[in-house]
């Protein structure tokens, strides 16, 4: 029996169409398109879509995995979850206009909170993608002056964050 290798493409009858992610003495790990992560057999029954050189195993899913995550916070608006001050938790932010005779604007801080993280998170890929561009330094260094100027403005917003390891942090003064 020839071992497939990572890579190879198969369609099992229980689980259907999978990647092989790595390959053991006695499994094969398997991540199918519509159950996730499998391990089976090495002499189980399937259907070979495309087999990869057996001699490519050097890799674990392990290593997959973490590259795909480094990829996926690199080039995506997914963000991290970043938790919300508890004295915050489940607290209301009041807009209360100068004019007695206007209804109040209320919005739950969560959701606030929320929105707050996804702009800095936004900012996070922008500055990642400025500095993978094709543009010269000083058109780099400029647009990241122009962001740490704006992480400065929004530094007011810090008070809601559980850590200060999330904080937004503008120009530091020397």
């Amino acid at each position: 029996m020839k071992l497939l290798g990572i890579g190879s493409r198969i369609n099992h009858s229980e689980y259907g169409k999978g990647v092989v992610t790595n390959v053991t003495s006695q499994h094969y790990w398997v991540t199918f398109i519509d159950n996730g992560l499998e391990t089976i057999d090495l002499d189980s029954e399937f259907e070979i879509i495309e087999a990869a050189d057996g001699d490519v195993d050097a890799i674990s899913f392990s290593e997959v995995e973490n590259s795909l995550v480094t990829i996926l916070k690199k080039w995506s608006d997914a963000s991290e979850i970043v938790p919300i001050s508890d004295k915050f938790r489940g607290g209301t932010l009041i807009l209360q206009p100068a004019d007695e005779n206007l209804k109040p604007y209320e919005l739950p801080i969560d959701k606030f909170f929320h929105k707050i993280t996804m702009v800095r998170d936004r900012l996070r890929v922008m500055e990642q993608r400025i500095n993978s561009s094709d543009l010269d330094e000083q058109g780099k260094v400029d647009l990241q002056q122009y962001i740490t100027r704006i992480y400065g403005s929004l530094t007011s917003f810090n008070i809601l964050f559980k850590s200060k390891s999330h904080n937004f942090v503008g120009q530091r003064s020397k």
